[in-house]
């Protein structure tokens, strides 16, 4: 003993360590802790196994733990297999269940204010269902559905307990067609698409084509309407290039809008089909993009005529030789 109570270590080891290399007592003592002994790391790891042996867990603490672990388990399945919707969906359905058991069943649902929307498809945007329970049915996400339909601008939610629900909506008006690569839509005048397709009750609705045309159709056709002699013979309203209009009138005579002053030239042309009847004569293109000329095309068979015109009026050429 050396007086202190620990044992007196043999020192043959120090002597093997000054007998190697210089490299290998560096690495030698990077693997002894400084200023730590050897025996009291063994004595710290010893008295803190002890410890732990000493630690009394509370009783049910095993079985927690294995729940615990079987309810990670469980939810680790539940989101690695995307059956987190269809279990919430069940769990709504039980909740709703037992509120209408309880006298909260949905019996009477008052709807005002659709005329282009059905019923059923009104029905079908709020989600709104046989099974859907009063007591438990959110007005604010209703609201947020309706709005979601591009036909639907706003939209009120009032329950009535116990089982009455009203729902008012407020519809967007259709404002045109949009004709876009071969395909058709009913847009409002914001530009909203409304339709992917044209019902019968609004093929007469003014027709724009191009790409762009539905963000710029409101301004120019508010424009054309001040022109009722000239809108009444317009079958499209053709965006180019999203820069400028271009008219196709319902004979299929063309008229070539400028990107500036449109109010001009549509002067124009009302004043030359006024007092000339411009867009009824033999012509396929009317030319308003200069402020100081208008230029028109004959039709093929105009220009054919006037061709054979001129050949028969040019005088016969003269024979060479003594008269």
């Amino acid at each position: 003993m050396d007086g202190r109570g620990r044992l007196a270590q043999p020192l043959t080891w120090i002597a093997r360590l000054r007998a190697r290399p210089p490299t290998a007592v560096r690495r030698a003592r990077a693997r002894i802790p400084s200023g730590i002994p050897h025996s009291s790391l063994v004595r710290l790891a010893r008295r803190g196994f002890l410890v732990m042996l000493r630690i009394r867990l509370p009783r049910g603490a095993g079985l927690a733990a294995a729940l615990s672990v079987v309810i990670a388990a469980i939810g680790y399945g539940i989101i690695r297999g995307d059956h987190a919707p269809s279990i919430i969906a069940a769990l709504k359905d039980a909740r709703d269940e037992a509120a209408n058991s309880a006298g909260f069943r949905l019996i009477a649902l008052h709807l005002s204010g659709n005329r282009h929307v059905s019923r059923e498809e009104v029905l079908a945007a709020s989600g709104v269902t046989g099974r859907t329970s009063v007591l438990f049915l959110d007005v604010e996400e209703i609201r947020a559905r309706l709005r979601a339909s591009p036909w639907i601008a706003d939209a009120s939610v009032l329950k009535l307990y116990p089982g009455e629900l009203q729902i008012g909506i407020t519809e967007r008006e259709p404002f045109a067609v949009w004709q876009r690569e071969g395909r058709f839509f009913v847009i409002a005048d914001d530009g909203m698409v409304l339709e992917p397709y044209v019902a019968p009750s609004l093929v007469q609705l003014p027709l724009v084509v191009g790409a762009g045309a539905e963000r710029n159709a409101k301004q120019f056709l508010a424009l054309l309407r001040s022109y009722p002699e000239v809108r009444k013979q317009v079958r499209a309203s053709v965006l180019v290039a999203e820069r400028r209009w271009n008219l196709r009138l319902r004979n299929g005579l063309d008229v070539l809008l400028p990107e500036l002053d449109v109010a001009g030239a549509l002067d124009r042309l009302a004043a030359l089909d006024r007092d000339l009847k411009l867009t009824s004569r033999d012509i396929s293109l009317v030319d308003l993009r200069l402020a100081d000329r208008v230029t028109v095309r004959l039709s093929p068979a105009a220009a054919q005529a006037r061709a054979e015109a001129q050949k028969e009026k040019k005088p016969p050429a003269k024979k060479d030789g003594n008269a």
